[in-house]
């Protein structure tokens, strides 16, 4: 049976960390710890919008987690100034890797999967050409739920046609790697940081990387 990737795509094809080139105007020497704490917020809101089946898309939970971090810094926010953050959020760059990995992954069907909204991918996948390079993109909005919901991997079966044969998640986001594997998924963690801890489920993934341009070598 064919293997059919699944790619996530905020912290693994693009980096969300690019914004802090921006944010040093409002925040300075905190920007770092701005743009880690508004990429918390975000998942955490999508997480709990999840639970709470209290559904408004990914682009909601980026603003609101924006606006929250923002007043937790003691920083002042202008209308203007929080669109034009939005809008640049939608050109994060890609990783050094991705476009070389989707490129060594091309013996298998390959998708986007994403807590993101369509128009949100198209702009992020287009930019750095990465969407030459997939066979689909899969958004939860479809179904109005996030990751982990094991609702949201049931959906990407089918969206990707694979719900009859194997589908291998590639995340660099743990928690990503163990819903997938919790809903019967395969799952390649993605590790770039050799400082970085997987989260002691009792869940691993199938595999673990350093980059993108290694998968092939692990799913023989």
């Amino acid at each position: 049976m064919t293997l059919t990737l699944a790619f996530d795509v905020y912290g693994t094809l693009v980096d969300p960390s690019g914004m802090v080139f921006y944010l040093r105007e409002d925040a300075g020497d905190s920007a770092e710890a701005l743009c880690r704490h508004w990429r918390e917020k975000q998942v955490e809101y999508a997480f709990r919008r999840g639970l709470m089946r209290y559904y408004e898309d990914f682009g909601t939970c980026t603003r609101q987690a924006l606006r929250t971090v923002f007043r937790l810094h003691g920083l002042a926010l202008p209308p203007d100034r929080e669109d034009a953050l939005i809008q640049l959020y939608l050109t994060l760059p890609a990783f050094p890797d991705a476009l070389e990995g989707l490129k060594a992954a091309a013996g298998y069907p390959r998708f986007a999967f994403s807590n993101g909204t369509y128009p949100a991918l198209e702009k992020l996948l287009g930019h750095d050409g990465l969407s030459e390079h997939l066979d689909g993109v899969v958004s939860v909005d479809d179904i109005r739920s996030f990751k982990p919901d094991p609702a949201v991997y049931a959906y990407a079966r089918r969206a990707t046609g694979a719900f009859d044969s194997p589908l291998c998640l590639v995340s660099s986001n743990s928690w990503d790697v163990i819903g997938a594997r919790a809903a019967g998924l395969m799952a390649v963690w993605v590790k770039r940081d050799p400082g970085m801890v997987f989260e002691d489920w009792g869940i691993e993934p199938n595999a673990v990387i350093s980059d993108l341009t290694k998968l092939p070598g692990v799913l023989g």
